[in-house]
């Protein structure tokens, strides 16, 4: 049977329930999303792309409506959604369901409206005269590092002529944002000398050191605040450093011979990773050199989980600013905490800005949702956006 443009969904609001409906966690398959989006592509003639990951489970979709020549847009956003175990839903999370002027549905807010939005022009852009092309970047693994963005805007920039802008459809209530912290995640891992628990001068408690640890990383973010590594538009004006899980030991009378714990720096963009991570790890090589001397088995290592997702800097961005201006994004800009692919894609000389429906305060919690007239604002935004590409 072949698909026609008649018989696929145009309006934002339909193609959003199409796109809720794929349960698309990190680390799973993306493909059936991708693919349903392919014969949307497909059936409106639009040139597209997979750029895949390394197991070949997981996919990034390039697609350009219009010439492929340079100064066109990039509208990025991520297929994947966070988890919905653990939280109590009024209604299926994978069924858009309308209640109250709020489209409710895991991913409706995070980020599958922005997608819904996006496609929703295709049908009328494919009509129009473009003189410069909209590209379309839908990424994989975006919720646990940004992971498939990279090797997509590499692609991008070595294969294409050089958008003039790239607007990341995060949920800002279509709002500009033009500061965005960075975040790496990390493992430190504690190696200690267990003991009977009476004999504490035998042995080295792994927990009593990683909690040591624990409080330097907290002591860390305290030492920002007061040399006056801020920026005050951030509601949390300093780099943040955050303990999230920690795991050790066998029995409450045995010194413990590991303990391991989770953790995160989400930097300031001008501060960077190096200089906060710089401060632990001094202290855990100091604490490591003066445990090792009283027993060589002792050992503190920390690795990267996810390489770093760079910041957002309000800097090189007066094309993408001009295009919000142009498609009536007049609002004030903001600062958010959340990482986001912006980083990357500034990081790879492209200029980058934040903009699109909803609210962040909705995603990853239950009941999340999308209000009718934040999907129809982004609907508009992207009539608009063919308007001013046609020009």
């Amino acid at each position: 049977m072949t698909t026609t443009p008649a018989s696929l969904p145009t309006a934002a609001r339909d193609i959003l329930a199409t796109l809720v409906g794929f349960d698309v966690l990190s680390r799973q398959s993306n493909l059936a999303l991708i693919e349903w989006v392919e014969q949307f592509l497909d059936a409106h003639g639009v040139t597209h792309e997979r750029i895949e990951s390394d197991d070949g489970e997981r996919f990034n979709l390039l697609a350009r409506i219009g010439p492929d020549v340079a100064g066109g847009v990039v509208l990025s956003g991520h297929t994947d959604v966070v988890p919905v175990e653990g939280q109590t839903w009024q209604s299926d999370p994978f069924t858009l369901t309308e209640r109250d002027g709020r489209l409710y549905g895991r991913g409706s807010c995070d980020m599958k409206g922005f997608l819904a939005c996006a496609l929703s022009g295709v049908p009328d852009w494919c009509q129009r005269d473009l003189k410069r092309p909209i590209w379309l970047a839908f990424s994989y693994d975006e919720e646990i590092g940004c992971l498939g963005a990279p090797r997509m805007i590499e692609h991008l920039v070595r294969h294409h002529p050089e958008p003039a802008a790239v607007i990341v459809g995060e949920p800002t209530l279509m709002a500009p944002v033009t500061l965005q912290k960075g975040i790496t995640t990390l493992k430190t891992v504690v190696h200690g000398v267990p003991a009977h628990s009476s004999q504490v001068n035998q042995g080295i408690s792994a927990i009593h050191v990683a909690s040591r640890l624990i409080s330097r990383i907290e002591d860390i973010m305290s030492e920002l605040a007061e040399e006056g590594h801020l920026n005050d538009a951030f509601n949390v004006p300093h780099s943040s450093l955050h303990v999230g899980t920690i795991e050790g030991g066998n029995a409450i009378n045995i010194m413990a011979q590991h303990c391991a714990f989770n953790w995160e720096i989400r930097h300031l963009p001008e501060e960077g990773f190096e200089a906060v991570f710089e401060r632990f790890r001094e202290y855990s090589d100091e604490l490591e050199a003066t445990l090792k001397a009283v027993n060589a088995d002792f050992a503190i290592e920390t690795t990267t989980l996810t390489d770093t997702v760079p910041g957002l800097e309000h800097r090189d961005n007066d094309r993408a600013m001009a295009l919000l201006d142009k498609l009536g994004v007049q609002e004030q800009e903001q600062a958010v905490a959340y990482a986001t692919e912006a980083g990357q894609f500034q990081r790879a000389g492209l200029q980058a800005v934040i903009c699109g429906p909803g609210s962040i305060e909705q995603a990853h919690r239950a009941d999340e949702f999308i209000s009718l007239e934040q999907l129809d604002r982004g609907e508009r935004f992207m009539q608009t956006l063919g308007d001013v590409m046609s020009e």
